[in-house]
């Protein structure tokens, strides 16, 4: 007797049984281990990290080869990727790495690998480059070797995108989040740092997921798009 054929679901509202077309080519997706950590410890947090993605994909919107430094889990990716034609994202850390690898969906094609930016810049050029809540992490004395290898991979004509929580915001961090920030910078220091490389610097403040021109001392985090490299 041939085995019965277990019949799929069906929603009440006929519309939304597309929810099941999606499952059938991709699967229910997994979360990242960052975003399944601020998921589970701190719901909204995830969304504040989802609104910096999203500014950097607007900004590099039509962009054609664009670098991430500094992935992690490389979630938010997928918003850039939406967005430019191809994304590569490299991490120095392997374990972070080796997660995005097995979560990788054949639909969102991207580049993935272990570099760390100190030991050199990403093989490659780039008309887009954008690094999240890294600068921080980047001891004062090596910023620069950080900065210049970056530049390295950016086209003349490309643009990059730094974003760091702001120095004001630290008194406001978990130790788990001091533990690593060596590096936080106030926007007026910010600014005046990434002009040694760039032309124009335009910073936005940001407070939870809300990108603003507002006054940076009172941002949590800062954002900063860089356009016209230095020779």
């Amino acid at each position: 007797m041939a085995a019965k054929t277990k019949q799929q679901p069906k929603t009440k509202e006929p519309q939304y049984s597309i929810v099941f077309d999606v499952v059938k080519k991709h699967g229910v997706s997994k979360l990242g281990l960052m975003v399944n950590e601020s998921w589970n410890q701190d719901p909204k947090r995830t969304l504040f990290t989802l609104a910096r993605y999203k500014f950097v994909a607007k900004m590099l919107s039509g962009r054609n080869k664009v670098l991430e430094v500094g992935c992690a889990d490389a979630f938010g990716t997928r918003l850039v990727q939406q967005e430019v034609g191809s994304v590569t994202a490299v991490d120095f850390d392997p374990v972070f790495i080796a997660d995005v690898k097995a979560r990788k969906d054949p639909a969102w094609p991207m580049e993935c690998k272990v570099h760390d930016l100190l030991s050199g810049p990403v093989a490659g050029s780039y008309d887009g480059v954008y690094s999240l809540d890294v600068l921080e992490h980047i001891a004062p004395a090596r910023e620069g070797v950080f900065m210049k290898n970056m530049l390295s991979s950016l086209k003349p004509g490309g643009a990059l995108i730094i974003g760091m929580p702001s120095l004001e915001s630290q008194v406001h961090a978990s130790p788990q989040s001091k533990a690593g920030h060596v590096n936080c910078k106030s926007g007026a220091a910010l600014k005046s740092f990434l002009e040694k490389y760039f032309r124009n610097v335009f910073l936005f403040s940001m407070n939870d997921e809300v990108v603003h021109t507002g006054f940076t001392p009172m941002a949590h985090y800062l954002l900063a798009l860089c356009t016209t490299p230095r020779k």
